[in-house]
């Protein structure tokens, strides 16, 4: 059994890197003979453009699914909110812009008005948080289930 064993590796061995001859002209994916390809520097210059990708009407040409095309319903509208909720989200992201903005341009603005940018924000904050739902939208919603 050794000795098999060991005539077969040796044959492994022996022919390691030959390559068998599977056809007499074998051919490129592009569907020509590799023997007359010629240089493939030649298709990346000059007038000769690269073979072009089958489309889908190429792969399935009798398939009619331009008619089984589906179209999604319209959106719903956006959801709208009430003033108080606007003057919150304003103070909560209006406020550090302006802020900011006061900063970049080296310009001090009164104090009266950096007080009043800051309860801006942390009243519009508190606002938006205590206003905000202590329900789950969906009660029997159990989250993600697989």
């Amino acid at each position: 059994m050794a000795q098999n064993d060991d005539d077969a590796w040796r044959a492994i061995v022996d022919n390691y890197g030959d390559r068998p001859d599977l056809e007499d002209h074998p051919e490129d994916p592009a569907g020509r003979d590799v023997e007359d390809a010629g240089d493939p520097a030649d298709d990346l210059g000059g007038s000769s453009a690269p073979p072009a990708e089958p489309g889908w009407n190429d792969l399935f040409p009798d398939s009619d699914w331009e008619e089984e095309r589906f179209v999604p319903p319209p959106p719903p509208p956006l959801p709208t909110t009430t003033a108080d909720r606007m003057a919150a989200w304003v103070g909560v992201f209006g406020s550090p812009v302006v802020l900011l903005i006061c900063l970049v341009l080296g310009f001090k603005p009164p104090e009266l008005i950096t007080y009043l940018l800051v309860v801006g924000f942390v009243g519009g904050f508190l606002y938006l948080v205590l206003k905000m739902n202590r329900e789950p939208r969906d009660p029997d919603d159990n989250g993600a289930v697989l």
